[in-house]
C-alpha cells in the first residue's frame, strides 16, 4: 500500500503505523497514474491491497479501518459515523482513479468489474437497499461498516459521471485524443470478441472497429487505416477527409 500523507505535525496518515486509517483509496491509484511503481512491482502491490482492503461489491471504500473516533490532528476525515463520508464511505468519484490504474497495468477484467461496481444502472437489483435513482451517480454509498451499507447518498453531487466517461471511453475501450493522433490503447474484459467506437476528432470522424480474436485483455497486433497499415498505436491526424475507417486487431 501507498502512504497516504503526512499531517501538520510531520506524522504518517494512511500507513501501516496507524492503527486506524491504514490505507486510502487516492494514493494508490494516484501513484500508478503519475507512473510510479510498474517497474518494481509496486504498482501491482498497491492495487492488490486496494482489492484486499477496500472493494467491495458496491464499490471501493475511500480508507480502511474506520475511524472509531475524533482525532484533532485529522478534523473532518474522523468526524463522520464509520462508513460514512471520508470516514470509510465509498466515494465514487475516486473509484474511477483505480479502474484507470488497473488498466495501465493490463488488467481489463478487473477494471470493468470496479466499472460496474458504481455504475448506477447496475444498482437495479438492488434498489431497496442502494435507495437513489439508478440512472445518475451519487456522491457516496455507505460503506461496510455503517448500518445502511449499500445505501447511496447525495445524488447529482458529484463528478463521477465526467470522470466516469474519462474511465471507460479512453482507458478501457482505449481511444484517446493525444497533440498528434488519436491513441488506440484498450484494456478490455478477454471475453469481448469486438465493439465499434465511432469518435469525431480534428475535423474527421474516425469509424474504429476493434477485434479480439485471441481474447486478451491488452496488446495490438495491428492497425489499419482506410486499409493501410501503420506502426504503432496512433492513429495520425486526417484532416483531407471527413470519414475514416480503423480496423484493430488486438493479440
Amino acid at each position: 500500500m501507498v502512504l497516504r500523507a503526512y499531517d501538520a505535525n510531520g506524522d504518517k496518515v494512511g500507513s501501516k503505523e496507524n492503527d486506524e486509517g491504514k490505507i486510502f483509496i487516492e494514493s494508490q491509484g494516484w501513484c500508478i497514474i503519475g507512473g510510479v511503481g510498474k517497474e518494481n512491482g509496486y504498482a501491482k502491490k498497491s492495487l492488490e491491497s486496494v482489492k484486499k482492503y477496500l472493494a467491495t461489491e458496491n464499490g471501493i471504500i475511500i480508507q480502511q479501518p474506520a475511524y472509531t473516533k475524533y482525532y484533532a490532528n485529522l478534523g473532518e476525515v474522523s468526524s463522520y459515523p464509520s462508513g460514512y463520508k471520508e470516514n470509510a464511505g465509498i466515494f465514487t468519484h475516486n473509484n474511477t482513479w483505480i479502474q484507470i490504474a488497473e488498466t495501465l497495468l493490463g488488467r481489463g477484467e478487473q477494471a470493468m468489474q470496479y466499472y460496474l461496481s458504481i455504475c448506477p444502472a447496475n444498482k437495479e437489483m438492488q434498489i431497496d437497499t442502494y435507495r437513489c435513482e439508478p440512472y445518475v451517480y451519487s456522491q457516496m454509498t455507505a460503506g461496510k461498516d455503517a448500518p445502511t451499507s449499500g445505501e447511496a447518498k447525495n445524488s447529482w453531487l458529484t463528478g463521477t459521471a465526467a470522470w466516469s466517461f474519462v474511465s471507460i471511453s479512453q482507458y478501457i475501450l482505449g481511444i484517446r485524443a493525444d497533440y498528434d493522433g488519436l491513441v488506440v490503447d484498450p484494456c478490455i474484459p478477454k471475453d469481448w470478441k469486438e465493439f465499434k467506437v465511432t469518435r469525431k476528432f480534428r475535423n474527421s470522424v474516425y469509424i474504429i472497429t476493434i477485434t479480439n480474436p485471441k481474447s486478451v485483455s491488452k496488446g495490438l497486433k495491428k492497425i489499419l487505416v482506410d486499409g493501410t497499415e501503420i506502426k504503432g498505436n496512433k492513429i495520425p491526424i486526417i484532416e483531407s477527409k471527413k470519414e475514416v475507417n480503423i480496423e484493430v486487431e488486438l493479440g
